[in-house]
């Protein structure tokens, strides 16, 4: 009987998982279409399987107006909508659930497809498995999600929105790491603890700023205080402190600030890691890595100064999302690459301790 193949690289496993995270990409940013074109309450059942096919007729398609007509947005921020103005909105959100639906078989399939033809990498299986499951979860999550939106409140809960996002770069970043292992092979360095540990930080900077921007997403942030470089003149505009920790969650003012300061902090650390792997010269690739993450760093700041400042129309709010998943891909593909790599220095100077 064939065997599983050991550690050997496989590249075909390798496309399988960039195709699927191209797609979940792409789902961040339907996502983000979704949320600002406030689609995402427009379905107001959960149906994994039936839920894929849209209103077939015009019974149908009154009988899902009516359930969102029941909703507290309806009532209180889209009350007099016309059957035409719901359909542009279920759409939205009609397609960011299929497109979800096409993620898991695309995942899926192959998965089941290679370990039954024993072509997966030993090694990957687990990891596959683990983001098969967390495909599914975050399913679940979604709902958990627009539920918070069905009943008392007109929009869904912020933190609920973070977790959401936050799940599906969890998924993105894990299936271009497991990508990368898969295209490459085992490894077979040892990798420098040190600057790993600068890479990793940075990679863990990146992946909670954009948790901060889905709270401002969830909290409307990004629509109030559009003025930059301070908030409606100050610094910190006045906070509800009175929510207690909820503020962190809830408050547009504290949450935009705690965006804003966490892109300063993120172009600081980002520009001194690319200045010391230019110091140290580094090989393999790393120091142009390096600089790639502190470019995009700063393309990503100045496209959110840009879209602050116009108050989010649709198309900037969704590129800066989008420009939010690239930047976690390049730190992602960075720290892949300084644990793989055993830099070399071309001149003498500093040995590479860390950052």
């Amino acid at each position: 009987m064939k065997r599983f193949i050991g550690d050997d690289r496989s590249p075909a496993v390798a496309i399988w998982l960039f195709a699927t995270a191209f797609l979940v990409f792409a789902m961040v940013v339907v996502g983000g279409v979704t949320r600002l074109t406030g689609s995402g309450l427009s379905i107001t059942e959960w149906k994994p399987i039936m839920g894929a096919l849209p209103p077939m007729n015009a019974a149908d398609w009154a009988e899902a107006f009516e359930k969102y007509r029941a909703i507290p947005q309806y009532e209180q921020v889209n009350a007099g909508m016309s059957l035409a103005e719901f359909q542009g909105i279920f759409w939205w959100e009609w397609a960011h659930r299929l497109l979800g639906r096409l993620i898991g078989l695309v995942f899926a399939v192959p998965f089941f497809v290679f370990l039954l033809m024993r072509r997966l990498p030993r090694r990957l299986i687990a990891r596959c498995a683990v983001l098969l499951a967390l495909g599914g979860l975050q399913g679940l999550i979604g709902w958990w999600m627009v539920s918070s939106g069905l009943s008392e409140r007109v929009d869904v809960a912020p933190e609920r929105l973070a977790v959401h996002l936050g799940l599906a770069l969890l998924i993105f970043m894990g299936l271009i790491w497991t990508g990368l292992e898969a295209w490459n092979g085992a490894e077979r360095s040892r990798h420098p603890v040190g600057w790993s540990r600068g890479a990793a930080i940075l990679l863990g900077a990146v992946f909670l700023q954009c948790l901060l921007g889905g709270l401002v997403a969830g909290a409307k942030a990004g629509f109030v205080y559009t003025d930059w470089p301070l908030m409606n003149g100050a610094v910190l505009p006045p906070v509800e402190w009175g929510m207690g920790a909820l503020a962190f969650l809830h408050d547009q003012a504290l949450v935009q600030f705690n965006h804003r300061i966490m892109a300063y902090a993120l172009l600081i650390g980002g520009t001194l890691y690319a200045v010391q792997a230019w110091r140290w010269r580094l090989a393999e690739g790393l120091g142009v890595a390096a600089f790639t993450v502190a470019a995009v760093l700063w393309l990503q700041a100045a496209l959110g100064v840009v879209t602050l400042i116009h108050a989010v129309p649709l198309w900037l709010g969704a590129l800066h999302q989008a420009g939010a998943a690239l930047v976690l891909a390049v730190a992602t593909i960075n720290l892949w690459l300084v644990r793989r790599s055993q830099p070399r220095l071309f001149t003498s100077g500093p040995r590479s301790r860390g950052l």
